[in-house]
C-alpha cells in the first residue's frame, strides 16, 4: 500500500479533516465523518461504511500493521501523518493515531413496524448518554434506536462512548417524533415517556410481549410536552431515597432491561 506523507497541520486536508471533528454543521454538510482509534475505525470499515480517507502514524502502522492494511485496502486514499498532525485531528488525550474520514449511510429512514421494540431519544444532548444508550440497546437485543434531536450521533464522543454500536445497530433519526409515535400508535403498540412523577405508572407494572416504543428525555427538562402528550402511557421507575431522577442513560439503561427481560 502507498502512503501519501502529510508533515504539516496546516495542510488543507488536515484542516478540513479537523473541521469535521469538531463540527456537526459541517459534517452534516458533507455527508462525512471522522473516526478515531483503531477499533472505531475497524467498526466502520466492517460495518460497510464507504471510507474515503486514512490517516496513521508510523507508530500505528508498525503496531497493528495487519489490520490498518485491511482498512488501508478499502480507503480511497491513504496517508502517512506525523505526529503534530495526529495531535491536530486528535479528539483524545492518548491518541493510537488511526483517522478515518467515512461517508454517513442514508438509508435509515422512519420505519417502524409493530411488535418490535425501540427506544427513542428526545433531544439528548451529551453525547456520553447517546453512546451509553446506543451501546446498551445493542447488548440488551432493541430493534432500533429512534433519535429525534440532540446530539449527533456521529460526534467522536457519541462514537466512543458507544463503542462503535452508532456504527452497528440500527438507527431511526426522525425531525418529527411525535408522528412516529402517533403512528406506533395506531398500530396498537404501547408508547410511553419515561418521567419522574410519583403518579406516573411504575415501569415494572407494563407489559412489552407485544413490543414497545419508549421515550427518553432530554437531560434538563425531560420528555418535552408535545412527546409526552403523543405517548399512550407516562411511566416511571420507582426510586428509593431522596433522589428525585436519574440521568439520560441511566434511565435508557433500566427502561431497556426492563423492556427485554
Amino acid at each position: 500500500m502507498k502512503y501519501i506523507e502529510i508533515s504539516s497541520r496546516n495542510n488543507d486536508k488536515i484542516k478540513y479533516a479537523a473541521k469535521l471533528v469538531s463540527g456537526a454543521k459541517e459534517r452534516n454538510e458533507a455527508s462525512l465523518f471522522v473516526c478515531e482509534g483503531l477499533r472505531l475505525c475497524c467498526d466502520a470499515f466492517y460495518s460497510g461504511y464507504r471510507i474515503r480517507e486514512l490517516y496513521v502514524t508510523e507508530e500505528a502502522v508498525s503496531k497493528n500493521g495487519e489490520k490498518i492494511e485491511s482498512i488501508a485496502n478499502g480507503a480511497q486514499s491513504v496517508y502517512l501523518i506525523s505526529d503534530g498532525v495526529k495531535d491536530k485531528l486528535s479528539d483524545t488525550v492518548n491518541s493510537q493515531g488511526v483517522f478515518v474520514i467515512a461517508e454517513m449511510k442514508h438509508s435509515q429512514t422512519p420505519d417502524i413496524s409493530l411488535g418490535k421494540k425501540y427506544i427513542a431519544l428526545d433531544c439528548v444532548q451529551n453525547p456520553q448518554n447517546l453512546g451509553a444508550a446506543a451501546r446498551t440497546a445493542e447488548a440488551l437485543g432493541i430493534d432500533a434506536l429512534i433519535v429525534s434531536g440532540g446530539c449527533d450521533i456521529y460526534n467522536p464522543k457519541a462514537l466512543r462512548a458507544s463503542m462503535g454500536s452508532l456504527l452497528r445497530i440500527p438507527i431511526i433519526k426522525t425531525d418529527c417524533l411525535c408522528g412516529l409515535i402517533d403512528d406506533f400508535n395506531k398500530m396498537g403498540g404501547l408508547s410511553f415517556s419515561t418521567v419522574p412523577d410519583a403518579d406516573a405508572r411504575d415501569i415494572t407494572s407494563l407489559d412489552f410481549s407485544s413490543g414497545a416504543l419508549a421515550v427518553i428525555g432530554n437531560e434538563g427538562n425531560g420528555v418535552s410536552d408535545e412527546v409526552k402528550a403523543a405517548t399512550s402511557v407516562l411511566a416511571t421507575i420507582k426510586m428509593a431515597g431522596n433522589a428525585q431522577s436519574l440521568n439520560a442513560s441511566s434511565a435508557a439503561v433500566i427502561t431497556m432491561w426492563e423492556m427485554m427481560k
